[in-house]
């Protein structure tokens, strides 16, 4: 199965200083088909205004991880981490027991993008913790790069989730295959440019929403960005 949802189907919030397309039931977007897909809760593509941002709120059990497209995303956090999160950065929050952060824009003339995604834990209860990786771009060119999986190597986001999420560029002659299992699900979400998934033409901001598939196949990339998940179901 392969469902088809395009940007514009999305909720979509602006606050002012905050422009927020939600691809599930979020905040003041309720939705009862989109509550989710498996156990992927969130998926978020914010734009945050000059010098503004999210103050200080908490989070419980819930893996968190974002992923900035353009500008930078400035995260502090009562772990003690202040970090600057750029582009080709992957970073993982774990609420676990609780956790409070902030996240802002501190640039004065440009907009921070950045994806936020929210998977639910498969424990409850633990320490939070915190982790950031730098993917650099040629791992990504033509490639389904894995940046967070519950089983992490050193150069992967450790998720405690039963989750698994690739980043891909694609252009051209570029093309991608990953295998699924069709009792699990997955899902695409397109953050720019053009590419085909298993035959269906997705767009910047489109999402495919898969279950019962034994396979994956990108191409016919136009200056694509491409996040991928394999999840519980």
């Amino acid at each position: 199965m392969l469902n088809l949802r395009t940007s514009s189907q999305r909720g979509y919030a602006d606050h002012g200083w905050l422009k927020s397309f939600h691809s599930f039931s979020f905040a003041g977007y309720y939705d009862p088909a989109f509550m989710g897909w498996g156990n992927l809760r969130v998926v978020n593509e914010d734009r945050i205004a000059p010098g503004t941002g999210f103050g200080t709120h908490g989070h419980r059990d819930m893996e968190i991880i974002s992923y900035v497209l353009s500008g930078e995303l400035a995260h502090k956090d009562t772990m003690g981490n202040v970090k600057g999160i750029p582009p080709g950065d992957v970073q993982r929050m774990s609420a676990g027991s609780g956790v409070q952060h902030s996240e802002f824009n501190h640039a004065p003339d440009a907009t921070t993008h950045f994806l936020q995604i929210w998977i639910e834990p498969n424990v409850h209860g633990i320490p939070p913790s915190y982790e950031q990786q730098t993917f650099a771009q040629a791992r990504k060119d033509g490639h389904l790069c894995l940046v967070a999986a519950p089983d992490a190597g050193p150069d992967v986001v450790r998720i405690h989730a039963d989750a698994r999420m690739y980043s891909g560029c694609f252009d051209g002659a570029q093309s991608a295959d990953l295998a699924l299992n069709p009792a699990r699900k997955a899902y695409v979400q397109v953050l720019r440019g053009a590419l085909h998934v298993n035959g269906k033409a997705l767009a910047t901001g489109d999402a495919l929403l898969i279950a019962q598939e034994s396979a994956l196949h990108l191409d016919q990339g136009q200056g694509a960005e491409v996040l991928v998940f394999d999840l519980a179901a």
